[in-house]
């Protein structure tokens, strides 16, 4: 593809194919882990291909955002866990820059979700454990103790619904001292976390 056609071709590509399922915003939950739950659901059940997969970002020594895409090992009060190998780049990353955001987009039902807050190391007992339930050819080259499971604790958590019309639907839940406080936007504002 000649360089001069690149801008022009993209922009011809279709967008936003997906179907977003019917959305009640007067029955949000106050917990953004129950919607989550909700929406991933609603993936799994709309037989999107890993549901579970996510864009990892995180920052390097010199400020620069690197990402990658990994499976969310679980989600609680407790963090979003994601897990790898200490000394792998993402490893020294987080341990620099003890912070993160994921990112999961489900195409199909034109839906995103982004949360981003500081990470925690889980205990070994855990990162073992998390270990200890991959396959034996995923354990084979991991060296003792190298395995980790870390928890985004989320300060921010966005949920983002597309819609043919544009005027996409942005929940956004932000942790304050007493809680989860929620705020809820519709129509151009909302482009900015188009994915």
């Amino acid at each position: 593809m000649d360089a001069s056609t690149v801008a022009d071709w993209l922009r011809a590509q279709p967008s936003l194919l997906g179907t977003p399922p019917r959305l009640d915003l007067g029955a949000l939950p106050d917990d953004p882990v129950e919607l989550f739950l909700t929406w991933i659901g609603d993936a799994a059940r709309a037989q999107v291909p890993e549901p579970q997969a996510t864009t990892l970002a995180t920052v390097d020594a010199d400020g620069l955002p690197d990402a990658r895409t990994l499976l969310l090992k679980d989600v609680s009060e407790r963090g979003w866990a994601v897990a790898g190998q200490r000394s792998s780049r993402k490893g020294g990353q987080l341990v620099s820059h003890p912070a993160a955001a994921l990112n999961f987009w489900w195409q199909p039902l034109a839906r995103a979700v982004r949360v981003r807050g500081p990470v925690e190391e889980a205990s070994r007992a855990e990162s073992d454990a998390d270990l200890a339930a991959r396959s034996p050819a995923a354990r084979a080259t991991i060296a003792a103790g190298d395995w980790v499971l870390w928890r985004i604790q989320p300060t921010r958590i966005e949920f983002w619904q597309g819609s043919p019309d544009r005027r996409h639907t942005r929940i956004v839940y932000d942790l304050d001292g007493s809680g989860w406080s929620r705020e809820t936007t519709r129509g151009e504002q909302g482009r900015e976390g188009n994915p």
